[in-house]
């Protein structure tokens, strides 16, 4: 028997299906497009429904689909999909990285408090959370609005959709969407009401191994995948990420590098601290901890391409993302002085400012495409470098690094340089854990494992790499690191 796992990311839909020996026999990824205009950033969630049926459609060609025991899913987080009463999409869905209802979300937190709102969800309330674009969409676009039935926060809850009828969130996901009591999880009814929104747009909270239904008729159709197979209801993607990395006690911290990307810990109980983002994590009783960032692998997606295209022809068959690391082989620590800002979206941590634009600082004659490719790299590290501070990271026990940026190695070794501690990364693509680690629920819901633990330590063990900070990097990189701290503060006033 199998289980069939997906992450709906914002680059791209992930699928694996994982054998009842823990082995992958399917792995594919197809990739995504963002829309960006206006300062808008927005996704066709029809797009991630095509993409979910062509992974689905290439899964039935390789195994029996009546013998897949499960579907579970992640997801990027904090969202606004608004879906008609036939579960269509109403349009665009609204991005985390899109930060356009600072106004409402300044209303809301005039109206409730801010300090009521960290105490309910712990979590601030800026232009970026669902609930405040929701508000939004209500006050610009009133027709879609009318038309909405449901609204959901995870692009992975609507391919539940497409695939039950039933409208879900998870408790981590949900954690993101500025209406739900993080301790109780469940939606806050004095939230609700201050805000005006109807409760029935609302989408049933459940856990992360309890099951959303099952595979409709009409999805086995469009699909392939058979009718009547158990989905559940999955997890936000820092939650799935957060597990995979076996990110157990104090001191342990797991950086993530998507498109976006965070710092995560662990934790029994919610940081009060402006910044830090407080998630339910998927073993019951405890806390996801969270430094998000907007500005991680999308920066070496701009750079990359943006180099790629002002090239000088060179032999044929070489990608954007190989003509970069030929590049960074060239470079040397430090980037030469160069410095760049990355916030190529705005930022949410370590600034909250949706406005700031990224910048490069310190070009000169003889500055080269090389040391401009390192040095975005440097500058995404040093903003993660800021997010482990403003955890108040104690004593560091591991920092391991996962996702579509650390298979890119000397960013990997970037990392060690600039934190001055060594790094783990998994010696296998970290792609594709987060949705192994996720089978778990399946598994133990299903009777096969007896807790989540047990079935991440009888994963096939894959090892770790662990790249030690490179000599003589310490007095090169706290010196470009203090610079740094300074072009924030700097540039600010110029995109206010």
């Amino acid at each position: 028997m199998y289980t069939a796992a997906f992450d709906a990311g914002t680059t791209a839909l992930k699928g694996i299906v994982l054998s009842d020996d823990k082995h992958i026999v399917f792995q594919k990824t197809i990739p995504l497009e963002t829309i960006c205009s206006g300062g808008f950033r927005e996704q066709d969630p029809r797009a991630w429904y095509r993409a979910f049926c062509e992974l689905c459609a290439e899964i039935a060609g390789t195994i029996p689909v009546d013998r897949i025991r499960g579907i579970i899913m992640s997801g990027q987080m904090q969202d606004l999909i608004p879906v008609d009463k036939n579960g269509e999409a109403l349009g665009n869905a609204i991005l985390y990285s899109d930060g356009r209802a600072e106004e409402e979300a300044a209303g809301i937190n005039a109206l409730v408090g801010a300090d009521k709102i960290r105490e309910i969800t712990g979590n601030g309330m800026d232009g970026s959370i669902p609930a405040a674009k929701l508000l939004w969409l209500g006050k610009h676009e009133q027709e879609r609005y009318r038309q909405t039935s449901i609204v959901l926060g995870s692009s992975k809850d609507y391919l539940v959709l497409k695939l039950t009828g039933r409208a879900i969130a998870d408790y981590t996901a949900a954690s993101t969407f500025g209406l739900m009591d993080i301790r109780s999880k469940r939606w806050d009814s004095s939230l609700v009401r201050a805000l005006a929104v109807d409760p029935a747009l609302l989408p049933d909270l459940l856990s992360c191994g309890e099951r959303a239904g099952t595979v409709s008729r009409a999805a086995a159709a469009e699909t392939g995948l058979a009718e009547g197979t158990p989905v559940y209801a999955g997890a936000g993607d820092a939650g799935a990420s957060t597990l995979s990395a076996g990110i157990t006690m104090p001191g342990e911290y797991n950086i993530y590098l998507g498109s976006s990307g965070w710092i995560a810990a662990v934790s029994d109980g919610v940081i009060s601290r402006t910044g830090v983002f407080n998630l339910a994590a998927i073993p019951g009783s405890t806390y996801i901890n969270v430094v998000p960032f907007l500005n991680a692998g999308a920066v070496h997606k701009w750079i990359s391409g943006f180099l790629w295209q002002n090239r000088n022809p060179g032999p044929g068959g070489q990608g954007k993302y190989d003509y970069t690391d030929a590049l960074l082989e060239q470079s040397k620590c430090g980037s030469g002085g160069l410095l760049v800002l990355p916030y190529l979206a705005g930022e949410r941590f370590p600034v909250m400012d949706p406005k700031i634009r990224g910048a490069c600082v310190g070009i000169g004659a003889e500055t080269s495409p090389a040391q401009l490719a390192r040095a975005c790299l440097e500058g995404v590290a040093f903003s993660i470098r800021q997010g482990l501070e403003a955890l108040n990271a104690g004593e560091i026990r591991k920092i391991s690094l996962v996702g579509g940026g650390a298979k890119t190695e000397l960013w990997r070794q970037i990392f060690a340089d600039v934190l001055q501690r060594p790094v783990a990364v998994p010696k296998e693509s970290s792609e594709y854990l987060p949705s192994s680690a996720l089978c778990a629920a399946v598994f133990i819901d299903q009777r096969l494992e007896t807790s989540y633990e047990s079935f991440l330590a009888t994963l096939p063990d894959a090892g770790e790499l662990v790249y030690e900070p490179s000599q003589g990097s310490r007095t090169v990189m706290e010196a470009q690191y203090q610079r740094y701290r300074k072009l924030y503060p700097a540039l600010k006033s110029l995109f206010s």
